[in-house]
């Protein structure tokens, strides 16, 4: 009996052992500090798991270089065989997903997707044709020394940088920019099964046939610095920002605005950072909103409403320095941002100026024009008269009688000048 438990012990342990696992993930969207953060952060786990390969579902128009770089370099330094899937069916791997593409152990596509245009495109400080020349060549050595590192095309992929080059995944195969054609995750596994790849870490073997397969999922915390970083959420976030920390400067105490003003322009500056920001939209965006504050201040009869709308529109389209399209704020997003700040601040202005026009209600000024009832006859001119519930000494005609209403037209002091109220006399007949 004995001996039985121990066989089926030992059998148990050698499955656990035999077991394989293969991490699969999702990665979709332009690449970003946020996309290499959460490339690295599969890496670690597949890493603790001892995993035997990790699967990297791609789909991606490009992105920002540093952030490729810093991906490229863990994929170079893993003990975990990669495999970059360009997948499902219409998925593309554009100008950083060739880099990424051709850094992994093994490339496949799905049918109908497509790799390449990996031009590097400027985004702000130093644009001349020298430095776009040699951010150029640094990107070709790069991608040279990926493809010969990998045994893969290095004049395709040369030329997909230089020349933006895009081909189909039949083409990729034919011209051997990747390793093999799969219409599914199975077949993929089946096909890279029993392959050996050479690692940072050494000569590993794919077991991956009967392999088990852990969905990795991003993290909320990958999820929402992924939606900041969208350009339009970006400005949206910053003009939210902006505004609550007005609203609670000007009404001190409603706490809502200046928490939610806060939030929004931490969370817009983590966006400005991962994003190619031109500083002069910036600033316009700045000097817009300062624009309308004062047309709330110092009536300009509409010019400063007009320069803060063209201040606002200007920074919007600059506000992120890049031809490409997923780095910029959509025109729909500027219109109704536009329209929606100048609306209200030109309500406010509307506000202040019917405000300013607004007879006094406190003070001396606001008595003028009220009225009051006379508590006694006028004697030589004087007399006593109620206003509001208040007392007051008054000068007037002398024919006033005690019950007459009276209009206060004049203060001296803390006399009031008054007359009868000619539509309203109650007298009293003494």
């Amino acid at each position: 009996m004995r001996l039985w438990l121990w066989f089926w012990l030992l059998a148990a342990i050698q499955w656990s052992v035999g077991q394989s696992v293969v991490y699969v993930t999702r990665v979709e969207g332009v690449i970003n500090p946020a996309t290499q953060e959460y490339f690295h952060s599969v890496i670690e786990k597949a890493k603790e798991a001892n995993a035997n390969c990790i699967v990297f579902e791609l789909d991606t128009p490009g992105g920002l270089m540093k952030s490729m770089r810093m991906i490229v370099k863990d994929i170079l330094n893993s003990p975990i065989p990669i495999v970059v899937y360009i997948a499902p069916p219409g998925s593309r791997a554009g100008s950083a997903g060739v880099f990424i593409t051709y850094a992994a152990h093994i490339a496949a596509m799905a049918p109908s997707t497509n790799i390449g245009a990996a031009h590097p495109v400027a985004m702000g400080g130093d644009t001349s044709q020298t430095m776009i020349e040699k951010v150029t060549n640094d990107a070709v050595a790069f991608i040279r020394s990926l493809a010969e590192e990998r045994g893969r095309n290095v004049d395709w992929a040369e030329k997909s940088v230089r020349e933006s080059a895009s081909i189909s995944e039949q083409e990729a195969l034919a011209l051997n920019v990747i390793n093999l054609i799969a219409p599914t995750l199975d077949s993929l596994l089946t096909a890279i099964d029993g392959q050996k790849i050479k690692t940072a870490a050494g000569e590993r073997i794919l077991n991956t046939r009967a392999a088990t397969i852990v969905r990795v999922e991003k993290p909320l915390r990958i999820k929402v610095l992924e939606v900041i970083s969208d350009p339009n959420i970006a400005y949206i976030l910053l003009l939210i920002g902006i505004y609550g920390i007005l609203f609670e400067l000007y009404n001190p105490g409603l706490i809502f605005p200046g928490v939610a003003g806060a939030i929004s322009l931490i969370l817009a500056f983590y966006a400005l950072h991962t994003l190619p920001v031109n500083y002069a939209g910036l600033l316009l965006i700045f000097l817009a909103i300062i624009l309308f504050l004062l047309e709330i201040k110092v009536p300009s009869f509409g010019l400063l409403t007009i320069g803060g709308i063209i201040s606002l529109i200007l920074g919007s389209v600059m506000l992120f320095d890049s031809p490409l399209p997923f780095f910029r704020v959509s025109w729909k997003v500027i219109a109704a941002a536009t329209i929606g700040t100048a609306a209200f601040f030109i309500f406010a202005m509307g506000m202040a100026i019917r405000a300013q026009r607004q007879k006094p209600q406190t003070g001396r000024e606001g008595l003028i024009g009220e009225v009051g009832t006379a508590l006694e006859n006028f004697s030589r001119g004087r007399g006593q008269v109620r206003v509001h519930g208040e007392i007051w000494n008054a000068t007037g005609d002398p024919t006033i009688r005690k019950g007459d209403t009276v209009v206060i037209r004049r203060m001296d002091g803390l006399t009031i000048q008054v007359e009868r109220n000619q539509g309203r006399q109650h007298h009293e007949r003494q």
